[in-house]
């Protein structure tokens, strides 16, 4: 049975390499959504983010050069959720700077991640908005309400199984999202047409 050790030998290497790249991994990808969450709201308090979006980078370049010879780990739920904070982060200031969005090539994550950041977009632009109805820029609140909007169409368009891209809890979630913000948006908007109008009542008289 000398080939039986020697079968059961190598096995065991490779899955004790596997098993110490998964520990890599899980960090790597824990330090994603730490820093994907710390630019979010750097961003939030509009403070300047190059810095941290290097260091984001770097990190999904090293978790990518890790698991490049284990592509099994990429379905990993926890790589696969770090991968989504990165694209929502991508996305989120794509919108912020060139008011478009990257593809998934462009950030060189799968289809999946990209979907489920895509529709976690959707809370963050809500944020933005309200930021903007409180400082009175309804017209600036209003571009922000549109991509939610965009975006949201977009996202209803995929109707697969969960087995496939788990997106029907992000279309539920984002459809409630949606209907807030129209609905505060409405009410700031009133809110400015009927100040504007007392304004302009004032100063006739």
């Amino acid at each position: 049975m000398k080939n039986l050790e020697k079968t059961v030998s190598k096995i065991e290497e490779e899955l004790d390499e596997k098993d110490e790249i998964r520990e890599v991994a899980l960090k790597s990808s824990r330090a994603i959504v730490r820093l994907s969450g710390e630019l979010l709201k750097g961003l939030h308090r509009g403070e300047r983010v190059a810095n941290a979006l290097g260091d984001l980078k770097d990190e999904v370049s090293r978790l990518s050069s890790l698991l490049s010879d284990h592509p099994d780990l990429y379905s990993a739920g926890y790589v696969e959720t770090a991968l989504q904070e990165y694209a929502e982060v991508e996305i989120v200031m794509s919108i912020l700077e060139k008011d478009d969005v990257p593809s998934p090539e462009d950030l060189e994550v799968d289809s999946v991640p990209y979907l489920l950041g895509l529709g976690d977009t959707i809370g963050e632009l809500r944020r933005f908005c309200l930021d903007e109805l409180k400082r009175g820029n309804v017209e600036q609140a209003s571009r922000f309400l549109d991509r939610m909007e965009d975006i949201f169409t977009a996202l209803m368009r995929f109707d697969y199984p969960d087995a496939i891209v788990a997106v029907r809890r992000k279309q539920d979630v984002a459809r409630s999202l949606l209907e807030k913000t129209r609905g505060e948006f409405a009410v700031a908007s009133s809110a400015r047409q009927l100040h504007d109008k007392l304004d302009e009542l004032l100063k006739k008289t």
